[in-house]
């Protein structure tokens, strides 16, 4: 296993690319160290051709508990400029989540709040423990959690996202499984296990037809339907043209 910096581990086994959050005596909370970490992580898989799924999780008993103190103390002491530079560097973070070509997986043990809930809903597919919980308390010290309700409005109801952000109450996985935040809740017991297993998933799936169907889908959100079946027009022929889709036909053909 590599490091990127102390603070974020990274190795790659397989098909699978891991990113650990390595601050577990934080609770993995979220520093500049932790970012920058996640980010140069995401670009060691755009030059690793053989990753085709990405899983982030937190080392210890916490995926990740939102910012830490240090942060919250840098915020309420920068100038705008500094603020509007840090926050910009969190979206860069999400956008290189939902840019990358693969898929990525939050793997969710323990809490996941604030910017930690943020991080585990900007990713593609979030697998949850049956004792995870998830929250976005911000509100509760007079923070906005901003950028992430853009991601969270796209992933459940917009009266489930005012209640999230507006009440700043923690949630379980199931809950969280109810209301679309999370796609699987496996047991604490069995839960490396489960997860390794639902990555298996993407080991018999086409790479390039998963990277396309995640672009279009990205892509496709607030286009019109007549803009959207265009945009998936041009896929579909690109598609066709790759060698994945060329040999999955002829394969299938011959059965």
């Amino acid at each position: 296993m590599s490091d990127t910096n102390l603070s974020v581990l990274y190795s790659v086994k397989g098909h699978v690319a891991r990113i650990t959050l390595n601050r577990p005596d934080r609770r993995n909370a979220l520093n500049d160290e932790l970012i920058a970490g996640i980010k140069s992580s995401l670009h060691e898989v755009e030059r690793d051709g053989r990753v085709r799924v990405v899983v982030i999780s937190g080392a210890g008993k916490d995926f990740c508990s939102g910012a830490d103190l240090s942060a919250l103390r840098k915020i309420a002491d920068a100038s705008v400029a500094e603020n509007q530079d840090d926050a910009r560097s969190l979206m860069e973070l999400f956008l290189m989540l939902r840019g990358l070509a693969v898929p990525v997986v939050a793997a969710v043990q323990g809490r996941a709040l604030a910017g930690g809930c943020g991080l585990a809903t900007a990713c593609d597919l979030v697998l949850a423990s049956s004792s995870a919980r998830f929250g976005y308390p911000e509100v509760r010290i007079g923070f906005v959690p901003a950028m992430v309700l853009a991601i969270l409005r796209r992933n459940v109801s917009e009266k489930n996202a005012f209640s999230l952000i507006t009440r700043g109450e923690q949630i379980s996985a199931a809950e969280a499984k109810r209301i679309g935040l999370v796609n699987e809740v496996f047991s604490e017991d069995t839960f490396t296990t489960d997860v390794d297993q639902y990555l298996e998933g993407f080991y018999d799936t086409s790479k390039s037809a998963v990277m396309l169907t995640k672009k279009l889908l990205y892509e496709i959100d607030g286009l019109d339907l007549n803009a959207a079946l265009e945009t998936g027009v041009d896929v579909n022929v690109i598609a066709r043209m790759t060698e994945d889709c060329k040999q999955g036909i002829a394969k299938f053909l011959k059965k």
